[in-house]
């Protein structure tokens, strides 16, 4: 998770009392807008035996943020190990409070925080490394891209997996805002600018309440907008032998049914978010 900043909404003259965006803390507001980790670590668990015919143990979380996959990865197995990684200070010790605490004392055993850089950090090898929420998009010229993936391959065990995601879609290049209600606030997703020569884009997660109140770039990110195919040739030349590309089915109107299936074409939609799965 990418450190941010906040900025409190200003208090009224008449109404000396706290707002709702003063009150909110972004963190649960994030996970509850963004992150679903039951699926994407039910995900990961079932992928991984599909692939390679039996469970995987181990799991790396890289630029894991409120460790909360990683806290979800060691509940779906009671010899489930899970090591989180990021670089912020904050994010993690919030995760040790809120996060690593809602575990028994045997699950937290098996859960380990690093405070360091995914490109330095050393653990021990692992089946899975995951890097979800676009993360990695941070490393926005190919050769350090490459040199994360490089990275991955060397903390994996020999048959381990990378799990990733990405999002694209002809939407995805334009500079726009979409908003989603939510029970208490409303997510405003806001694609800033989009450089076509660079490829950089510049993004923000903003929350507004009932009451009027906003929590203004509770989130930004200064990312690269990578697509499939320079994702699989990377992953390729950082010495990968396999990698899939999954999509999610969905009903009639749209929704997302949790069940994802790979797919070689894909098809041109205005928006997409797709798992990817490279294997050692």
């Amino acid at each position: 998770m990418t450190t941010a900043r906040k900025k409190n909404a200003p208090r009224s003259e008449k109404n000396s009392e706290a707002t709702l965006a003063e009150t909110s803390d972004r963190y649960e507001l994030y996970e509850a807008a963004v992150q679903n980790v039951a699926e994407q670590c039910n995900f990961v668990d079932y992928m991984f035996k599909t692939i390679k015919g039996r469970k995987a143990r181990s799991f790396r979380e890289d630029f894991c943020g409120t460790a909360s996959a990683s806290c979800e990865w060691v509940r779906l197995g009671r010899k489930n190990v899970a090591m989180g990684v990021d670089i912020d200070r904050e994010v993690l010790q919030w995760g040790r409070e809120h996060r690593l605490s809602q575990l028994t004392k045997k699950q937290q055993q098996r859960v380990s925080l690093i405070h360091g850089d995914v490109m330095r950090a050393r653990t021990e090898p692992v089946d899975v490394v995951g890097a979800f929420n676009f993360s990695y998009w941070i490393f926005d010229a190919r050769p350090v891209l490459r040199r994360y993936f490089e990275t991955v391959y060397r903390n994996l065990q020999p048959g381990g997996v990378f799990f990733l995601d990405a999002f694209g879609g002809y939407d995805a290049f334009r500079e726009l805002k979409e908003k989603v209600k939510y029970d208490g606030f409303t997510y405003i997703w806001d694609q800033a600018t989009y450089s076509p020569v660079t490829g950089r884009m510049q993004t923000h997660i903003h929350f507004k309440f009932p009451d009027g109140s906003r929590l203004k770039k509770a989130f930004s990110y200064g990312w690269r907008l990578w697509t499939l195919p320079e994702i699989q040739e990377i992953l390729e030349e950082a010495g990968f032998r396999k990698s899939t590309v999954y999509f999610e089915y969905r009903d009639e109107y749209g929704e997302a049914l949790g069940e994802w299936y790979p797919e070689s074409k894909g098809e041109a939609d205005s928006a997409w978010v797709a798992n990817i799965s490279a294997e050692k």
